[in-house]
């Protein structure tokens, strides 16, 4: 499930702020979204090298 940086589903968001259309949230929010996706990657790339260390 897609979460902003704060970890509430971008639906959510919409509601809670009134936004007529999630595009709007989404337009608003977008980077947050990107910056949780670079963390995640971040995360992955320190787990998949330290796996592969200890091969």
């Amino acid at each position: 499930m897609l979460r902003t940086a704060v970890g509430v589903p971008p639906r959510v968001m919409m509601e809670i702020l009134g936004h007529s259309q999630i595009a709007v949230t989404m337009n608003v929010y977008a980077h947050a979204v990107q910056d949780t996706q670079r963390e995640a990657v971040g995360h992955m790339d320190r787990l998949l090298r330290a796996r592969r260390g200890r091969s």
